[in-house]
């Protein structure tokens, strides 16, 4: 199945693909620091650091180059990965913490439901709770819609290969 696309507000898109997989499987990969890396399709993503996420507030290292976007010169530098909500083989959000100040506040996340053949996986970026600095000043969405359709499909291979 294609993923399919959504637009639910103004500051947030949406894109769904069921996944031939049970939602457990799935949202190890969703959990693990470098899941995040393997599954990223943005470019943006290099390496990351810390334990597997268990609750909210946790948090973990990802080391990033904005370079893969083209469109904001900030090099390679590191953000913090603070989970927002975690409700474990349902759902999992985050914001990114970095240098900048105060934090952009853009929410990325994934929804999990069963579904007839495996588990329908949402994926959204939020970006509606962004300081009005950054409003004015970046230009959102940072990832673009194709970029969340992309990380769906490499989601579905990379459970594929962990629970092959």
């Amino acid at each position: 199945m294609t993923a399919t696309a959504e637009t639910p507000g103004p500051q947030r898109i949406e894109v769904s693909r069921l996944i031939p997989a049970p939602a457990d499987a799935i949202f190890a990969v969703l959990t693990d620091p470098k899941g995040h890396v393997d599954i990223d399709a943005s470019g943006m993503l290099l390496d990351a650091e810390g334990e597997p996420v268990e609750q909210t507030g946790d948090r973990f290292l990802v080391h990033m180059d904005r370079e893969a976007l083209g469109d904001f010169p900030l090099g390679k530098y590191d953000v913090e990965v603070v989970i927002t909500a975690f409700t474990p083989d349902e759902e999992i959000a985050w914001t990114v913490e970095g240098q900048i100040r105060p934090p952009v506040r853009h929410i990325y996340g994934y929804r999990l439901q069963p579904a007839e053949g495996g588990t329908l996986v949402t994926s959204f970026y939020d970006w509606s709770e962004i300081d009005e600095k950054w409003q004015r000043r970046l230009t959102f969405p940072v990832v673009p819609e194709s970029a969340l359709k992309a990380t769906l499909g490499i989601l579905e291979r990379t459970v594929r290969r962990r629970t092959a």
